[in-house]
């Protein structure tokens, strides 16, 4: 037992590496690769509605593509708080808002728009950024954050 538990965490160490720097310092939030890849969700999710009836502009359309720019634009007003609690608070927005996306993608498909198959990179991109954002929170919930 004690080998697995040593083995999530140098998995959950190496995950924490890669989400909290691309670069060797973290000179602003588009140095972070979960902002990286949550830009990447908003595009593909973009590409997503763009398949939709026009008649959905103002309905799955719109709350697809504010929930989508939500989980990026989170991740940067979070990073630029000067205090841990509204950092964590706001990548906890952007959890929400991973949840609400996948929510809308399932919905467009369970309606008959698209098919799930429409949105995988969209469903492998959430899950990515859900455990990165997870990784973030537990992480500057025990640790000294410096600015």
């Amino acid at each position: 037992m004690r080998d697995h538990d040593d083995v999530a965490v140098t998995e959950f160490a190496h995950l924490l590496r890669m989400t909290i720097s691309f670069h060797p310092a973290v000179r602003n939030y588009r140095d972070l690769i979960v902002w990286q890849k949550g830009v990447a969700l908003a595009v593909e999710a973009y590409r997503f509605a763009e398949r939709l009836p026009r008649w959905e502009q103002y309905g799955l359309k719109s709350q697809i593509l504010r929930a989508s720019v939500s989980v990026p634009s989170n991740i940067a007003e979070g990073h630029g708080r000067h205090s841990r609690g509204d950092y964590v608070r706001h990548l906890s927005y952007s959890r929400g808002s991973l949840s609400e996306l996948d929510t809308l993608l399932y919905v467009a498909s369970e309606v008959g728009h698209t098919s799930h198959s429409d949105a995988n990179t969209a469903y492998v991109l959430l899950d990515e950024i859900g455990r990165m954002l997870w990784a973030m929170m537990t992480n500057l919930g025990k640790k000294p954050f410096y600015f």
